[in-house]
């Protein structure tokens, strides 16, 4: 009788997952199986991420069997470990979504080496996103570099089937299952106080919720710091929680929805640069000359949200706060750390990494650069002014109060201008920790090579 596994990585649901549905239809036993990698844990574990990965495992777990199947957990070398379970269960296929990391290629060519001295078919099929990495191509390269023309083939560009849920799913006699373990035996300290709950049931009942109510309004709220009219589904897309591509069709069916869509874009843009890039998960993609000062307590203050202008430590402290940072915020402490500081975008990607639940290697890294100009902007040295940008998302300064519970009696405009706070400034806020037109001409004379 055929049994097949499906590796699970960051793909975690059952609603239009390819390979779920692949080994459902053509296997008599299908082994859903997840590995917990020291390795991987080691590099990459965190908190905020280990919380929601374990909600995520539960819920998938469940829904799993619901369908009369369950989810093997195993810890170990993902590679040895699937092996270790095809053997024992002899699984003659391996069904797993296709990823763009240089862990994940380097995982898949792994298991495609010990899959063919085994004779086991390994078969990877796309689930990450809308469109698969490598699938389009302007003439004459191999991948896009500049968003625009990306934009337009992928919006004409035709989508795979949507998966259904298998309806039943059928064990092998005899699997161990095994446990999922404690969150403090994956990650050291406590997550963020106000993490989102993780899972596919909690991801759809979010998604539902914004294409009745927010979707149509993206286009005109989602740069509203304040209004927090996003769709705070980024961590659901990052674990596979929800399909890039479900969302995309289902956001396409409602009017108003093309900004929204145009986001999910630019989430296949930087997958499909980092497939063909990987190295610029570290690397610079476009070298600017830079040498990056090194300055501990600009970085520690960054990192705290205590920079003294309000804007950047709103951001920094829902970061710390939530596990996650508007998008527009984002920006703006991404600028002020590489252009008003001029500080290593590294730097800044790598806080990044340890606290957001979203936390991609393709959209972290390729924002990160894009901002520090050493990306794909074709404005490499465009510097937003945090002040102005302020004024501009945050007019009535309450996203500023919402998270810097210090400056929440500072009435009007003055809530924006750190130099003009004078009398008004509470004494356990800072003031700015650096002059940003100093900062400007420091940074424009170091990109030409002046400084």
């Amino acid at each position: 009788m055929h049994t097949a596994i499906v590796l699970f990585t960051r793909d975690l649901r059952v609603h239009d997952q390819p390979a779920l549905a692949a080994a459902a239809e053509t296997a008599e036993h299908v082994v859903p199986l997840f590995v917990f990698d020291p390795g991987v844990l080691e590099r990459f574990g965190a908190p905020n991420r280990a919380a929601f990965l374990l909600d995520a495992l539960r819920n998938l777990a469940r829904s799993l069997r619901e369908r009369g199947g369950g989810l093997a957990v195993r810890e170990g070398g993902v590679v040895v470990e699937t092996m270790r379970v095809a053997a024992e269960t002899g699984a003659a296929t391996v069904f797993v979504s296709e990823d763009v990391s240089a862990y994940a290629q380097a995982r898949e060519q792994r298991l495609q080496r010990a899959c063919d001295e085994r004779r086991i078919e390994l078969r990877v099929l796309p689930g990450i996103t809308v469109i698969p990495p490598g699938e389009l191509a302007p003439a004459r390269a191999d991948y896009y570099r500049v968003f625009t023309p990306y934009w337009r083939q992928w919006r004409s560009a035709p989508h795979r089937p949507l998966e259904p849920a298998p309806r039943k799913i059928v064990l092998p006699s005899g699997l161990r299952k095994g446990r999922l373990p404690a969150l403090a035996d994956l990650a050291p300290g406590p997550p963020s106080p106000d993490l989102p709950r993780g899972g596919e049931s909690e991801a759809r009942r979010r998604l539902e919720r914004f294409l009745e109510n927010g979707v149509s309004e993206y286009g005109r709220l989602h740069d509203d710091l304040a209004a927090d009219a996003t769709s705070r589904l980024s961590p659901y897309l990052h674990f596979g929680c929800l399909s890039a591509l479900e969302i995309a069709e289902r956001a396409d069916e409602r009017a108003g929805s093309g900004t929204f869509v145009r986001q999910l874009c630019w989430r296949d843009f930087y997958t499909q640069l980092l497939a063909a890039r990987p190295e610029t998960s570290r690397e610079d993609y476009r070298d600017r000359g830079d040498r990056w000062r090194d300055d501990e307590q600009a970085l520690a203050a960054w990192k705290d949200g205590r920079t003294g202008y309000p804007i950047v430590d709103a951001g920094m402290r829902q970061l710390a706060r939530e596990g996650y940072m508007h998008n527009r915020a984002r920006l703006l402490v991404a600028s002020f750390l590489t252009k008003d500081l001029y500080l290593d975008w590294r730097l800044g990607a790598a806080h990044f990494f340890d606290l957001l639940v979203d936390g991609d290697v393709a959209n972290n890294v390729g924002n990160w650069q894009w901002v520090a100009g050493t990306g794909v902007d074709t404005r490499p040295n465009r510097i937003f002014n945090p002040t102005v940008q302020a004024k501009r998302l945050d007019p009535n300064g309450d996203y500023v109060r919402r998270y810097v519970p210090e400056l929440a009696e500072v009435e009007g405009i003055a809530i924006h201008e750190p130099w003009k706070l004078g009398l008004l400034r509470p004494a356990d806020y800072p003031e700015p920790i650096v002059d940003h037109v100093e900062a400007v001409r420091r940074f424009r004379a170091a990109r030409s090579g002046e400084a």
